[in-house]
């Protein structure tokens, strides 16, 4: 077009990509169409064209509806808004229907009677193409609103896409509008190192905040404001409901967990179901997402209107499982909904919630395998630590933008330990660790993954995948481990000996696969009302199906071959060592000969003794301790020295000639001592190599 197309009649934009309306508002405008932009609310107006609202747009007077980023899946709506007059023009980018609506244009990059070589464009890229052809040339001073949208959308990073978001970060480095200023400050981000990153973990949840709590028509002022000030103030703002944002999907993820692990029909579906009455419709499509990192499955939460009866929620997908298309053969009970393969949004009735998880489980029956349910990284470089150099980290970011089938390499570190762990972030919800071997470690963060913590021990060989990037501080430059994913063959030996709190390491423990074990039967009393799970005693006869894969000694055996004994049933993959101690010896340790000598010599010279009156001021006088005393007393008594009778000890004349050693009692304090130093306080260097003598022992008997 050689000249640009002067826009003269009232236009009305409905979408739901903030910047897919900036781009499409800023070109209208430069035409000179009176232009006003709507963001259906999607609490109000679920996802999706809504009737209601384009009956309040032709109402407002508007002689054009174009939708952006939307509407390819809206012909009930489009046909009533073209009933009352409203020309309408379609945009959108996302699965096409059976059905297309019957707007007066459909531009969309697949559409069925077209042939646009490259299928693949976000919304906004639908928005920039239009915006190119009725202004007869490229609009580069949109760019960076391009890269933005093109990073959020997570469509693949190839052909125009690549191209809009390499020219889209130029464009930022150099010449940024004063809204991405004032994200970059947010941010803590410089201008100059403004990359997919920072757009995709920075400014997209940021201006997507909105949206997801209320209002996102602001988002699209936000864009196009002119001056620092208003934008900076802006941008804090949107700093805040980015922090409200993340605390609801934390809460609201933490509740759709519980249902997944407590409710057999959710828990057990092969697509995952959840809902809940209350929760925040802007985020659920976040929380979908933490659902499929977790469990890997396809997963669609809803959040539920109880007074209105409706449900409205996000889906998203996994490889095998095309969302869009098996939500199609549901529309009798969806009357709303679209998306992608991956993702998808939806309304439906509450009633129809259990009828469509039944339906999709049957479904995924039948496109989704076992195998297919078991996520599968592929390693692109496997690296030892030493290998990591800053000079090819430098080089490798020349490739970038990385994103969507443009990934970045996924590098392995093979049999490294961890140095330190620990959780970070405000809700400990992150993991920092430092990794290696040979005296070569590395810094390794793991964003959300801060379970981990309690699942990892040091000391045994695991294997680490994730990206490196280049961390800078303070002038100083050192690669980063992003960690995605740890994998383990070794067996782990986690300490919750002492002080631990039985809350505290009881929370951590997944109950369902794990074995309280007990030695001794006064631990089961003791333990009773407070773990959940049948405390099992322990047999000797006991065999390797008695026990789960992990397992908590919750007590000291009564002898070493006893625990050796569950040590070689089966390879544990876990054991929780907490040795409770009632009465512990270790620290009153064994009398010595000349203890047992003089007392002996003290009762011979009373001849009786009234020990309930008169121990604690013999153990105050001697500076032993009361428990020491009544042991060589019981030692006396069992070797026929004394007798006792309601608390009084008297001499036998002549008793019998036997060595202290030869008392049971003595033998088992002797024992139980060995066990104390051996198992409760030995420092978990030297308790982790017990263990490993015995286990190794065991794999190796197995082995021959």
């Amino acid at each position: 077009m050689g000249e640009k197309l002067a826009i003269t009649s009232k236009a009305y934009l409905s979408l739901y990509g903030i910047t897919s309306s900036t781009v499409m508002k800023t070109v209208l405008q430069a035409l000179g169409g009176i232009v006003e932009h709507v963001i259906p609310n999607r609490f109000e107006h679920g996802y999706g064209p809504n009737e209601a609202l384009f009956r309040e747009i032709a109402e407002a007077g508007a002689n054009l509806l174009i939708t952006v980023d939307n509407g390819i899946a809206g012909n009930g709506p489009i046909d009533v808004i073209k009933s009352l007059g409203v020309d309408v023009i379609v945009t959108d980018h996302h699965e096409p229907g059976k059905e297309l609506p019957n707007a007066d244009f459909i531009i969309h990059p697949r559409h069925p009677e077209g042939d646009y070589p490259f299928g693949e464009l976000a919304g906004v890229g639908v928005a920039f193409k239009v915006a190119q052809a009725l202004l007869g040339h490229v609009p580069e001073e949109l760019f960076d609103v391009v890269a933005i949208g093109t990073v959020a959308d997570l469509v693949p990073l190839v052909d125009e896409n690549r191209y809009f978001v390499i020219k889209g970060l130029e464009r930022m480095r150099r010449h940024a509008r004063p809204a991405i200023q004032a994200l970059a400050t947010v941010a803590g981000t410089e201008l100059s190192d403004i990359d997919e990153q920072t757009i995709g973990f920075g400014f997209g949840p940021r201006l997507n905040a909105l949206g997801r709590l209320g209002d996102a028509a602001p988002g699209v002022d936000f864009l196009m404001m002119e001056h620092t000030t208003e934008a900076i103030h802006m941008a804090n703002y949107l700093n805040e409901r980015n922090k409200e944002r993340q605390d609801l999907v934390a809460t609201i993820t933490e509740e759709a967990v519980e249902m997944v692990e407590n409710i057999a029909e959710v828990g057990d579906s092969r697509v995952l179901v959840v809902a809940g009455e209350g929760w925040n419709a802007g985020v659920v499509g976040i929380v979908a997402s933490r659902l499929v990192e977790k469990y890997y499955r396809p997963t669609i939460v809803l959040a539920i209107d109880g007074e209105q009866g409706i449900a409205k929620g996000s889906a998203r997908s996994i490889e095998g499982f095309n969302m869009y298309v098996e939500l199609d053969k549901n529309r009798d009970i969806l009357p709303a909904f679209g998306g992608h393969p991956m993702a998808a949004g939806m309304t439906l009735q509450q009633e129809h919630v259990d009828e469509l998880r039944s339906r999709l489980h049957t479904q995924a029956l039948q496109c989704l395998s076992e195998e297919d349910l078991v996520p599968v990284l592929n390693i692109d470089i496997p690296l030892d630590v030493e290998e990591i150099d800053l000079e090819a980290l430098d080089d490798l970011k020349k490739l970038a933008p990385f994103g969507v089938e443009f990934e970045k390499p996924l590098y392995g570190l093979r049999d490294l330990s961890i140095k330190t762990m620990r959780k970070i972030g405000a809700n400990e919800d992150h993991i920092k660790m430092e990794i290696g071997k040979n005296n070569h470690y590395l810094d390794a963060v793991g964003f959300h993954k801060g379970y981990l913590a309690d699942e990892l021990t040091q000391g045994i060989a695991i294997s680490f995948a994730g990206d490196i990037q280049i961390n800078e501080w303070n002038g100083r430059r050192k690669p980063q481990f992003m960690l995605q994913d740890v994998h383990t063959d070794a067996w782990q030996l986690f300490d919750i000996r002492g002080g631990h709190k039985i809350s505290q390491w009881l929370a951590k423990i997944d109950a369902a696969q794990t074995t309280f074990l007990a030695f001794r039967k006064e631990t089961i009393a003791h333990y009773d009302s407070v773990i959940p799970q049948e405390i099992q005693y322990y047999d000797e006869e006991d065999t390797a199906e008695a026990y789960g894969k992990f397992i908590v000694l919750l007590d000291l055996p009564q002898n070493v071959q006893q625990l050796e004994h569950v040590i070689a049933l089966e390879k544990l993959e876990r054991i929780y060592a907490h040795f409770y101690v009632a009465d512990p010896h270790l620290f009153d340790g064994m009398p010595t000969r000349e203890q047992f000598v003089w007392y002996y010599a003290f009762l011979r010279k009373r001849r009786e003794f009234h020990l309930h009156q008169n121990l604690n001021t013999l153990a105050k006088h001697k500076g032993w301790s009361r428990a020491m005393l009544i042991f060589m007393t019981q030692v006396f008594f069992e070797l026929e020295f004394v007798t006792i009778e309601n608390g009084l000890a008297k001499i036998v004349d002549s008793p019998p000639k036997r060595d202290l050693t030869s008392a049971a009692i003595y033998k088992e304090r002797t024992q139980q001592l060995a066990l104390e130093q051996t198992l409760l306080y030995a420092p978990y260097k030297d308790l982790r190599q017990w263990f490993d003598e015995r286990v190794h022992q065991t794999v190796s008997e197995e082995e021959q």
